[in-house]
């Protein structure tokens, strides 16, 4: 049995990290979307034979951790010992396949090393469009998963290296702008099989064993890794709650609640007296939960521990089922992701007695979502333009917030106008930071992003989805709340109507154009 000491468990890792890291690039570079090849809403991973996360690329999205390890437990549920060679496995269904909302389509792909598996390549990106009653997929007011798009279980897309194009009809036939769909799908098909090689590779100069073994030796680090920084948390118990606006169809002031418990150096969290589901589609599947304390945990005690499944496995949650944090069929989930931030908001809030010196304020707090879709005037094709706004940082103990970023369980990067502008037959009028929108403090909270964007040469139809737009994100040691959030439709007088936080289709007319402010963060400190 070989034995690898430290250098070489530290040579796997990396060789590891590299495969993620190119396979991320890949995808990226190979990708039609602009949310994937310039917003990198996608994430690539290594898991064991049995399923286990052993190493994540360094720029995926912390909310992807526990969906790729809900995915290959469905795979090796529903296939077992039928996995060859050449296979392809893909889904996004959260209630049957693991995942964590529709757009999110995740892939995995087995490797052999002498006919031994040893492990699978994942990848999982965000489409822009996977059907269903509104462009983008997304939309607030959807009140059951049918009506998000297209609900993929555990499907083999290809087997013994031969894609099954009557299921990749299916996928295309029900989304808007198959043409870009088919795109990002052969993209993620292809980082899929690079992943494979490069895998396939590493173990043949190895040898499988060692393989192996060092994925083992990789979780026990990062097992003793988060032991130790756990008993960084004093023992006590630590309580806080936060609210969600609204659900977009019917309840407002959306209770989440979490008691925290430290002892020993083991945490456990219970998220009893959450409120129930919701009929609009802010709820949550577990997993996406995880995903949103494992973040809070990891970034508050050891930001640079690997992510792992013993940094999944680390802590106790607790969660009632049929809650907005453990939603149950046929919940609606597209809008989990801004569900997902105020999880982190109400950890890092309970947190905030324990580790007064790491608690920032309330970030924004949201993922501000645009969807503007029509019909291209110079080509005839249908597009769908999809981003979610950053906004501001909370202000932090030694510092100010950042401005205009991505935070909590996303890191994607902010669209650039020459994007828009090239890829899309829109015009940003506006692009800059929401006036007035830090909270403050002695050291205040970041800014919010403004964008104004006009449809050129037709009619179109946005939607959006915000939160922080009626609880603003708060302060922390006598800083004050930044500012909420904001959506308002502007008439070709230039006149300004408000809208919703989350819209529903609104009809842009020629002349016309939409405001998005996302919302600001809480200041830090007297």
């Amino acid at each position: 049995m070989p034995t690898l000491d430290s250098i070489g468990l530290e040579i796997l890792s990396n060789a590891l990290k590299s495969i993620n890291d190119e396979c991320f690039v890949a995808l990226m570079k190979a990708s039609y979307s602009t949310n994937i090849k310039e917003r990198h809403d996608h994430s690539t991973a290594i898991m064991s034979a049995n399923g286990d996360l052993i190493a994540q690329a360094d720029m995926s999205l912390p909310i992807h951790v526990a969906s790729m390890s809900g995915l290959m437990r469905c795979v090796l549920e529903k296939y077992g010992g039928d996995i060859h060679a050449g296979d392809i496995f893909v889904a996004n269904d959260p209630h049957t396949a693991g995942g964590t909302h529709l757009p999110d389509v995740n892939f995995a792909a087995p490797v052999f090393i002498h006919d031994e598996l040893i492990g699978f390549v994942c990848n999982i990106a965000h489409h822009a469009d996977i059907g269903g009653m509104a462009a983008g997929s997304m939309s607030g007011g959807m009140t059951e998963i049918y009506q998000e798009g297209l609900r993929i279980p555990v499907t083999r897309i290809a087997q013994r290296d031969e894609i099954k194009q009557e299921i990749l009809d299916i996928f295309l036939l029900n989304a808007r702008a198959p043409q870009e769909r088919r795109g990002d799908y052969y993209a993620q098909i292809a980082a899929a099989k690079l992943g494979v090689r490069r895998l396939h590779e590493l173990g043949s100069r190895h040898g499988a064993e060692t393989l192996k073994e060092g994925f083992q030796q990789l979780l026990k680090r990062s097992a003793d890794r988060m032991a130790l920084a756990l008993k960084e948390v004093p023992d006590g118990v630590y309580e806080f709650e936060d609210f969600m606006d609204d659900d977009g169809v019917k309840t407002i002031d959306v209770l989440l609640k979490v008691r925290i418990e430290a002892k020993a150096g083991k945490l456990s969290f219970d998220f009893t007296g959450t409120a129930p589901q919701t009929a609009g589609n802010i709820n949550m599947t577990l997993n996406a939960t995880q995903s949103a304390v494992i973040f809070a945990i990891k970034s508050l005690l050891d930001p640079e521990a690997p992510n792992t499944q013993a940094v999944i496995d680390c802590v106790d949650i607790q969660i009632p089922k049929g809650t907005v944090a453990s939603a149950v069929f046929p919940a609606s989930v597209a809008g989990r992701a801004h569900t997902c931030q105020r999880v982190i908001d109400v950890v890092m809030g309970a947190l905030a007695p324990a580790l007064p010196t790491l608690v920032p304020a309330a970030p924004n707090g949201a993922n501000t979502m645009a969807v503007f879709s029509g019909i291209d005037p110079r080509s005839g094709d249908p597009y769908v333009y999809l981003e979610t706004i950053g906004g501001g940082a909370g202000g932090r103990p030694t510092k100010p917030g950042k401005d205009g970023v991505q935070t909590g369980i996303t890191n994607t990067s902010n669209l650039p106008v020459e994007a828009i502008e090239n890829e899309y037959p829109l015009m940003v009028l506006e692009y800059g930071l929401a006036p007035n929108s830090g909270g403050k403090g002695k050291h205040s909270g970041g800014r919010g992003i403004r964008r104004i964007v006009k449809p050129i040469g037709h009619q179109c139809i946005f939607n959006g989805v915000g939160e922080r737009f009626r609880n603003p994100p708060w302060g922390l040691a006598g800083g004050e709340d930044g500012g909420r959030g904001r959506f308002a439709m502007i008439n070709d007088k230039g006149e300004e109507a408000p809208l919703p936080g989350k819209t529903g289709d609104r009809i842009i007319e020629q002349g016309g154009s939409v405001l998005m402010d996302s919302p600001g963060a809480g200041g830090w400190g007297k």
